[in-house]
């Protein structure tokens, strides 16, 4: 089976980039951090180490991508509600439900789930559309 990696690239590239979005403080990013208890001082003392943690985001991007274009030959996705629902039925087994574990375990709000869990469904449909492309 041979997978194209210009759009595992483009994949990866898309969901570092809407996780940009979806985290700044005018989006969600304010409430993110103070639900997840992180400070101004932390998140300046943070970005010092921006460009290690923008590379190692891609790099995890990368690996769910290629993990994603793998099920979508193998599922037969050649279309974009194929995409769409390959997009959803990742993120619904193998995200949502992991990480409803901040919620019930850390004692976290319903609303950071619902951040985190809303950025994966968002991300994990745009990088299957990404990938029928």
């Amino acid at each position: 089976m041979i997978i194209d990696l210009w759009p595992i690239l483009a994949a990866g590239i898309t969901n570092v980039i809407i996780g940009m979005v979806w985290y700044n403080p005018r989006v969600f990013g304010a409430a993110w951090m103070r639900m997840s208890g992180i400070s101004p001082e932390a998140l300046e003392r943070g970005k010092k180490r921006m460009p290690l943690m923008v590379a190692l985001g891609l790099l995890s991007s990368l690996v769910i991508a290629y993990v994603m274009s793998y099920f979508a030959l193998a599922w037969g996705v050649f279309d974009w509600v194929g995409a769409v629902e390959l997009g959803f039925w990742c993120w619904a087994g193998f995200v949502a439900p992991v990480s409803l574990s901040i919620v019930l375990w850390e004692t976290k709000p319903f609303t950071l789930y619902l951040i985190n869990a809303g950025y994966w469904l968002v991300s994990f449909i745009a990088m299957a559309l990404v990938l029928l492309f």
